[in-house]
């Protein structure tokens, strides 16, 4: 595990809960994506995203989460809540228009008595250190941050162009 991040979670029957600590970025954010996948197999509909140690996220992990919240939002009271996030972060996730897309610290929420709690009983995430696949997550990631909101094309176009050329040359590569 790098030192310049950590991801942990936890799980309860109302809510399926991943932290970052550190910077979330490409780097990790295929852990948090596979590990929550995972989780709305098994039937969760609520997934909280604790942002309170994040010391900045980069577009790749802010499409993440996008895509999570997108894909949530098509399930009956499916939803992404972000627990504790900076205001940095705060402001990230409302300039790219996904604060539209969660709930970012919500007042009502369920786990607001318990989140000393779910901290303390938070485990480390493991995943495969395979960089396989990366380019198309890091292009998915950017695609959901287009789709999410379509002032982020302008921002993220030029990228989305490089990525898409950069996987179909890998896939040509590979054949």
């Amino acid at each position: 595990m790098s030192e310049e991040y950590s991801i942990s979670a936890y799980h309860n029957n109302e809510f399926s809960w991943i932290r970052c600590d550190g910077k979330g970025s490409f780097i990790n954010s295929p852990l948090v994506k596979d590990w929550c996948e995972k989780e709305l197999g098994a039937g969760a509909t609520c997934i909280v995203v604790d942002l309170e140690e994040c010391k900045g996220m980069d577009s790749t992990f802010m499409g993440t989460m996008a895509g999570l919240a997108m894909r949530l939002m098509k399930l009956p009271k499916g939803r992404l809540q972000i627990a504790g996030p900076s205001e940095r972060s705060r402001k990230s996730l409302e300039d790219l228009g996904l604060d539209v897309l969660m709930d970012i610290d919500p007042e009502e929420a369920s786990w607001r008595q318990s989140i000393e709690d779910i901290r303390a009983n938070l485990v480390a995430c493991r995943g495969s250190d395979e960089k396989v696949g990366q380019g198309v997550h890091v292009l998915d990631a950017h695609r959901k941050l287009c789709e999410a909101d379509n002032r982020n094309t302008e921002k993220f176009g030029t990228v989305v162009d490089y990525l898409e050329a950069e996987v179909k040359a890998k896939q040509s590569d590979d054949e």
